[in-house]
């Protein structure tokens, strides 16, 4: 049974989260009919909050759980050795979002995204990517894949340089359907009913002193 001040508490809680909703979404129109929430539904909604803030605090506790056990120097590889030197790495989390980058480049490339590519490349990079892209547009050709799944995604190689800048690649073999229209859509290279093993190494860096905590994809291989 919920007293009046557990009420009071969700209220204040729905108040809060309809402020932060506008904060990203804009303003609100003149015309919007306030919203309200009645006990059952505040009740759902203080449920779906609290049981998503227990399962957040378990995933910080097991992080930290699993960076304080001591491992012994000698019983791990040097791969390892060096990613334990950049501060707050984790090998899980940066793999899957290496796995999204990888996705979203993919389809950016594809798109002729370049508000996107720039903000994930490096400038070199961008300026290869753009220069495909532009030659593709001149000739009227269009490039689409359909990615499927990935197979593997692994750490291959980490350095650190001398001037503190992590270098990590990543080894990712996927399945993907890869054709190339020209500008009457007729496919000229791939073939849609043909799924291939592709296998590349895209390598992402990372000044250890910046305050972003994002990584810059510099290199992509096959």
């Amino acid at each position: 049974m919920m007293t009046n001040l557990d009420i009071l508490v969700l209220l204040v809680v729905v108040v809060l989260i309809f402020q932060r909703l506008r904060s990203l979404l804009g303003t609100r129109p003149t015309a919007e009919k306030h919203i309200r929430l009645s006990k059952e539904s505040a009740e759902k909604l203080y449920n779906i909050l609290k049981t998503e803030s227990e399962r957040q605090e378990a995933l910080s506790v097991a992080a930290k759980n699993e960076e304080l056990v001591p491992v012994e120097d000698e019983d791990i590889s040097e791969l390892d050795k060096t990613l334990r030197r950049i501060p707050h790495f984790n090998k899980e989390t940066f793999l899957k979002s290496a796995q999204r980058v990888f996705q979203i480049t993919t389809d950016a490339f594809n798109k002729a995204d370049v508000e996107t590519l720039e903000m994930l490349l490096s400038p070199r990079l961008f300026k290869k990517f753009q220069e495909i892209i532009n030659q593709r547009q001149q000739d009227g050709l269009c490039a689409e894949t359909d990615f499927i799944c990935f197979d593997k995604a692994e750490i291959i190689k980490a350095e650190i340089s001398d001037d503190q800048v992590a270098k990590i690649s990543v080894e990712f073999m996927s399945q993907q359907v890869n054709i190339l229209r020209d500008k009457d859509g007729k496919v000229i290279e791939g073939d849609e009913n043909y799924i291939q093993n592709i296998t590349d190494v895209w390598t992402f860096e990372r000044a250890l002193a910046s305050t972003s905590p994002n990584w810059i994809l510099t290199s992509t291989k096959k």
